[in-house]
């Protein structure tokens, strides 16, 4: 059996499977099955150089993925599927590894792979993959009660690259289905970010209620395709007309598709190097462009990614104005990525920002990025969800089975402020299901400073602080979350400087990146008392002003939960008028 084609024969651990390994010389090798079983775990080193892996049925190439194969040490394994294949006519090429790398002794075929949690970094409540890299939220859908969330997926590493779309539902924003991938890289190339729509009046022709899917395929140069679903998002259809939008400008991408009621046509947002560009379709198919918005306005640090295009209401008035959010990489306020907006008018043609010489940001965190909103979502509610990570070290942070996380998702609304108008962010209702009962820590005052000791009873560094603070006669009113290693995060109220401060430089594993440690800081409207809201997972912390005017996401990789808060105080003293601590239960 296979005498002539292998060189070397790989017994596996499942019994009476093997594989025939053939080595060419200049680093490309041969896999021939002998039988198949659901998957081949590949063993995965993260520092070894991408070899190119080509699935063959019938000597016809069926996929290609770059994937980092141990070398000298194997991190994690990934499972490549090999279910509905068959023997004798499937075949592994595999380029760019030598024949002495230690993947060729490590291959496994099995009939499953363990998806159960490795990571204690993982955390609770926030959305994160089974296995694998994730950065981008993508197309963002409700329908029939479900909010359907895709995302950028690498299947086969927990470093960026060959950009799937990953898939999850939920019915409730906090409990998620994981579904198979959704979006599988094609002819065209990788699939990038992008956005979904509900064809209520079939428009396009694919059907009425259809899911339109519309991406990014990212090959030699990016062009913007889309694909549709009849089955409530199970399965996609790429559309045969592929690519609909195309450009010569190198970075074009993030399609951001919505209705426009007033001039009843579809409405795309892209993003095209440092300015976003709109076109208009009456039925998805054909597009025509309307204008670009961006020359001279905002940060322009770095490229404009992942744009987004909505109308929402002016809390305390009767008015809507448009909002044009813009994530760009590098040029955040801290370093790295980061989400800034624009608040304007937009007539279906053009938009107009109302402040062409402010730039507001979305999150004062150093962990928020590629923002975009759930179309389609119920009850005329505006929902946002981002990246929690930051380009700076994303692909560094300490973790291996998966890497990265969403944020919690948040209901964003308008407020005006000195003349301006600003986007305000709270977390969504939902979230306070999670919550059980409080832990009430009463009223004190705080002169120099005043800790308050075990937190929560067997506390696994999921919870919620509420805190409100009055009184105040101090230049700055402080507090800092620690645990018994002595790890800490520090947030103070500096009321001179008119600022919001968190630094997580002590806040516990940060030597992966010396881009990690930081001091984050906010823009802090002057009041008689202020309320806030900490909503800690086991590698973050999410700060909330108590009317979302503000808001602050920060990774931290402690070797044990924050479980105790010391208050501190200076130039004076201040009250805690009330402290609430919830123990967050998924």
């Amino acid at each position: 059996m296979c005498v002539a084609f292998c060189c070397m024969v790989l017994s596996v651990y499942a019994t009476g499977s093997d594989m025939c390994i053939n080595h060419l010389g200049n680093g490309q090798s041969l896999i021939r099955f002998i039988s198949i079983q659901k998957y081949l775990l590949l063993p995965i080193e993260e520092k070894a150089n991408e070899a190119r892996v080509s699935l063959l049925v019938d000597n016809q190439v069926v996929n290609t993925m770059n994937i980092r194969l141990a070398v000298d040490k194997v991190d994690y394994y990934v499972p490549y599927e090999l279910s509905g294949l068959d023997v004798g006519r499937v075949l592994l090429d595999i380029q760019g590894i030598t024949e002495n790398a230690v993947c060729w002794n490590e291959l496994k075929l099995s009939t499953s792979f363990d998806k159960n949690n490795r990571e204690p970094f993982r955390p609770s409540y926030h959305f994160t993959p089974e296995y694998g890299w994730m950065n981008d939220p993508n197309g963002m859908v409700y329908k029939d009660g479900e909010y359907h969330l895709f995302y950028q997926y690498n299947p086969y590493g927990s470093v960026w690259g060959n950009m799937h779309w990953g898939h999850a539902v939920s019915r409730d924003l906090v409990s998620w289905e994981h579904l198979p991938v959704a979006l599988a890289p094609d002819g065209l190339g990788a699939i990038f970010s992008g956005s979904c729509v509900v064809d209520e009046n079939n428009t396009a022709g694919f059907g009425k209620g259809a899911i339109v899917a519309f991406y990014t395929s990212a090959g030699r140069s990016q062009t913007q395709s889309m694909a549709y679903s009849l089955d409530n998002g199970r399965t996609f259809q790429k559309y045969a007309g592929n690519p609909v939008v195309t450009s010569d400008i190198r970075d074009f991408r993030d399609p951001k598709v919505s209705w426009h009621e007033a001039t009843q046509k579809w409405i795309m947002i892209l993003a095209a190097g440092q300015e976003m560009q709109l076109y208009s379709s009456p039925n998805l198919k054909d597009w025509t462009f309307e204008s670009r918005f961006g020359e001279g306005q905002g940060a322009h640090g770095g490229v404009w990614e992942c744009p987004d295009l909505l109308q929402l209401p002016v809390k305390g008035t009767d008015k809507k104005k448009w909002v044009l959010i813009c994530n760009l990489n590098p040029g955040g306020p801290f370093g790295g990525s980061a989400t800034q907006y624009f608040v304007g008018e937009f007539d279906g043609h053009r938009f107009v920002n109302e402040s062409p010489k402010v730039t507001k940001w979305m999150d004062y965190g150093k962990d928020h990025y590629a923002t975009v909103t759930w179309s389609n979502a119920p009850a005329g509610r505006t929902i946002a969800l981002a990246w929690m990570s930051n380009w700076d070290y994303a692909n560094q942070v300490p973790t291996f089975q998966y890497r990265s996380a969403n944020s919690v998702p948040r209901d964003l609304y308008l407020y005006e402020q000195d003349g301006q108008t600003y986007l305000a962010s709270v977390p969504s209702g939902e979230l306070l299901a999670l919550r059980s009962k409080p832990v009430k820590k009463g009223s004190f005052k705080v002169n120099k400073s005043r800790e308050v000791k075990n937190l929560l009873k067997a506390n696994e560094g999921a919870y919620e602080i509420e805190l409100k603070i009055g009184d105040v006669h101090a230049k700055k009113c402080g507090f800092q979350l620690y645990n018994s290693k002595g790890e800490s995060v520090s947030c103070v109220y500096d009321l001179e400087k008119k600022q919001f401060l968190m630094d997580r430089t002590l806040s516990g594993e940060t030597a992966f990146s010396d881009r990690f440690p930081a001091v984050t800081s906010a823009p802090l409207t002057m009041q008689d008392e202020y309320a806030i809201r900490l909503l800690v997972d086991k590698s973050s912390i999410e700060v909330f002003d108590g009317e979302g005017r503000f808001v602050m996401t920060n990774l931290v990789f402690p070797d044990e939960p924050y479980n105790h808060l010391k208050f501190d105080s200076e130039g004076g003293s201040f009250r805690v008028l009330s402290m609430n601590v919830y123990k967050l239960n998924k």
